[in-house]
C-alpha cells in the first residue's frame, strides 16, 4: 500500500498510538511465566536430580506393566506416577497420554485372559545411562528391564517371561526451574516390548530390498523372492506335530542358545540394534538357527539363495526379515505353517505389522507348552518366551507369517 502524508497533530497521535500498542504487543509476546514469579536461570541436572529422573522413568514402566497384572499388584488405585511433584514430575500431556497407555494395557490383558493367560505379579527397573543436557532441555537414555510372573491358568506355563528396552525421556524446565517430563521414545528397532501400548512404527522397505510377490508362488531359479503364505492365529490349531529327528536339526540347541543370548549378545557377530532398517531381529534368529545344525551357503551377499554370517560379514538374508524368507524358500529348508499354534521349539514366526506385504520382525520359539502354546525368544527388543497369545493379543491386525525348519 502507497504511503500518504499525515497533518503534524495527527502524526504526533499516531506516533503516541503506536507506540502504547507496541508495548500492549510486546507483553502479549512475553512467555507466560514473565507475569508470575521470576524466572531462575538455566537450572543445573545434579546427582540427585538425575537420581529422580530415573525414579520418575521406573515409575512410568511399573505402572505400564502393572496394568497388565492380575492381582493385588494391578489392582493399585493410583499410579505411581502420581507420587513425583515440585522438582521432577510428569508434564499434563505426558500424564494423559500415560493414562491412556494404561487403559490400553488393560484391554490388551482383558484380550490375554480371553486366550487362556494371566500375569500374577511383575518387577521392572529402570537404569540410567545417559543423560544431555542443554539449557532448559534435558534428554536422558535409559534401559528398562521388566520380568512377568505367568499364572498357572492351563497348569504347563513357563515360570516367566522377560525383555529388556531402551528408551529416551525428554525433560523441560518450566519458569520455576523445575523439571516436566514431555515425551517418552522408544529407542530399540521394532518397539516390540510386552507392556508397549502402542502398535511398532515401521519404514517402508529399502530401496535396495524388492517388494515380496503379491500372491503365493513356488520356488524357481527365476525367482529369488517367493511370497509365503499368511498362517491363522486361531484356537484350536489342527494338529501337526514336530519331527524332531527328520531334518537332522538340533533344535533343542537353537533354543539354548536364543536363550543364553537374548540379552547378552554373542560377541563373536555384529548387533544390529538401534542401527536402523530392522534391527538385529533376523541376525539373531539366524546365529540360533546355525547352532543347531543350518550351515553356510556361500556366495553373493545380495544373492537371496546364499545364507551366511560371522563377525565380519553377512549375507542380506542372513540379517533381513523379508531376505531371511526367501532364503528359507528357496532353499526348502522350511515349510509354511497353517496356523501360528502349530509351531514348536526351532521354529520361526516372522510379523508384518502394517500389512504392507513387507515383513517387520522375525522371532524363534524356545519353549511349547505341553497344551500347545509356542512361546517366542528375539532381540529388538530383547525378549524371553513370550507367549504368541501374547503377540496375538498385542497386535491383532498384523499378518503372521509361520515356518517349520
Amino acid at each position: 500500500m502507497k504511503s500518504r502524508k499525515l497533518s503534524r497533530t495527527r502524526r504526533r497521535a499516531t506516533i503516541v498510538t503506536a507506540a502504547a500498542a507496541s508495548v500492549v504487543a510486546g507483553v502479549a509476546l512475553l512467555p507466560n511465566w514473565s507475569a508470575g514469579a521470576a524466572v531462575v536461570d538455566d537450572p543445573t541436572v545434579d546427582a540427585k536430580t538425575k537420581a529422580t529422573f530415573q525414579r520418575l522413568a521406573d515409575a512410568v514402566f511399573t505402572d505400564r506393566t502393572e496394568a497388565l497384572v492380575t492381582g493385588t499388584q494391578g489392582n493399585r488405585k493410583k499410579p505411581l506416577t502420581n507420587g513425583f511433584s515440585g522438582d521432577v514430575a510428569l508434564s499434563s500431556g505426558l500424564a494423559r497420554q500415560e493414562s491412556t497407555a494404561r487403559s490400553s494395557l488393560g484391554q490388551r490383558k482383558e484380550r490375554l485372559a480371553a486366550l487362556g493367560e494371566k500375569y500374577t505379579a511383575a518387577s521392572t527397573s529402570v537404569t540410567l545411562d545417559a543423560t544431555n543436557v542443554k539449557g532448559r532441555r534435558a534428554v536422558v537414555a535409559v534401559t528398562e528391564t521388566t520380568t512377568l510372573t505367568y499364572a498357572k491358568v492351563r497348569g504347563d506355563e513357563p515360570k516367566t517371561t522377560g525383555f529388556q528396552a531402551h528408551h529416551e525421556l525428554t525433560f523441560k524446565a518450566d519458569k520455576r526451574g523445575n523439571w516436566r517430563l514431555t515425551d517418552i521414545r522408544e529407542t530399540d528397532d521394532g518397539e516390540i516390548a510386552v507392556n508397549q501400548p502402542t502398535a511398532p512404527s515401521v519404514g517402508p522397505a529399502t530401496a535396495a530390498t524388492p517388494s515380496p510377490s503379491p500372491t503365493p508362488t513356488t520356488s524357481t531359479a527365476a525367482n529369488t523372492t517367493p511370497s509365503a503364505p499368511r498362517a491363522a492365529t486361531t484356537r484350536p490349531a489342527p494338529s501337526n506335530p514336530k519331527n524332531f529327528t527328520a531334518s537332522g536339526y538340533d533344535y533343542r540347541a537353537m533354543a539354548t542358545y536364543a536363550e543364553k543370548y537374548w540379552s547378552n549378545y554373542n560377541t563373536e557377530y555384529p548387533d544390529f540394534n538401534g542401527a536402523g532398517a530392522g534391527g538385529d531381529c533376523t541376525n539373531f534368529v539366524s546365529q540360533a538357527l546355525k547352532a543347531g545344525g543350518w550351515k553356510h551357503v556361500p556366495g553373493y551377499v545380495y544373492d537371496y539363495t546364499r545364507w551366511f554370517g560371522n563377525a565380519s560379514i553377512q549375507s542380506h538374508s542372513f540379517v533381513g526379515v523379508n531376505e531371511w524368507s526367501w532364503f528359507a524358500q528357496n532353499s526348502k529348508r522350511t515349510t509354511s505353517l497353517a496356523n501360528v499354534y502349530q509351531m514348536d521349539v526351532g521354529d520361526v514366526l516372522q510379523v508384518d505389522f502394517d500389512k504392507d506385504g513387507s515383513k517387520d520382525h522375525t522371532m524363534i520359539v524356545t519353549y511349547r507348552s505341553p497344551q500347545g502354546v509356542p512361546y517366542l525368544t528375539y532381540h529388538s527388543t530383547n525378549t524371553y518366551r513370550r507367549s504368541v497369545a501374547s503377540i496375538v493379543a498385542s497386535y491383532p491386525n498384523a499378518a503372521y507369517y509361520a515356518y517349520r525348519t
